[in-house]
């Protein structure tokens, strides 16, 4: 499930990174998505190992997510422990991914809503870096803000390696996927 916010005004936000991400990883899966009644987009991957993957990015708001991630979740009749939220990071640098289960929201209204709404903030989660504004900056306008030229130049690979990170989860279970994923130390600590 990618986070984001609906329109063309928020396409290339740092806020919806995630939906960029989902968009990524299904194009190189060549996929296409199907629309779900009216909460958003959904597309299907079935892995060579037969595990099947559900892509998919809400019409909604960011800050209400949780109802559109709930009926998606239940009409597909998804757990939410397999529940995988990619979403935007404020705590990491641009370019950086993180991989956890579980946890807080850290001041994410979409992770706060999806989490009161199914009554349990234990799923997964891809954590794509986008930096802190500067000190005079609110928060919201960053978020809101665009890429930078050079954080823009890093997406490609971020949007692979959220990619690889989704399916290594799916596959081979999270700490595999962390070992993967977190950079040269190879440790599977929820960081």
């Amino acid at each position: 499930m990618g986070l984001g916010n609906p329109g063309s005004q928020y396409e290339y936000t740092r806020h919806n990174v995630g939906h960029r991400v989902i968009a990524g990883c299904a194009h190189s899966a060549g996929v296409g998505f199907s629309k779900f009644k009216t909460h958003g987009v959904q597309a299907s991957i079935t892995h060579p190992s037969g595990v099947s993957l559900r892509l998919a990015t809400l019409s909604s708001f960011m800050n209400r997510s949780g109802r559109p991630v709930g009926a998606m979740m239940a009409f597909n009749k998804i757990p939410a422990s397999n529940l995988i939220v990619v979403h935007d990071e404020l705590d990491l640098a641009p370019g950086v991914v993180r991989l956890k289960f579980g946890g807080g929201h850290a001041g994410h209204n979409g992770l706060r809503d999806i989490s009161q709404v199914l009554g349990t903030s234990d799923f997964f989660r891809v954590r794509v870096g986008i930096g802190r504004p500067e000190p005079r900056r609110s928060a919201a306008d960053y978020v809101l803000g665009r890429f930078s030229p050079d954080e823009e130049a890093l997406l490609p690979d971020v949007i692979s390696l959220c990619c690889h990170a989704i399916e290594a989860i799916a596959v081979q279970g999270l700490e595999t996927a962390q070992g993967l994923i977190h950079p040269q130390t190879g440790k599977t600590q929820a960081t």
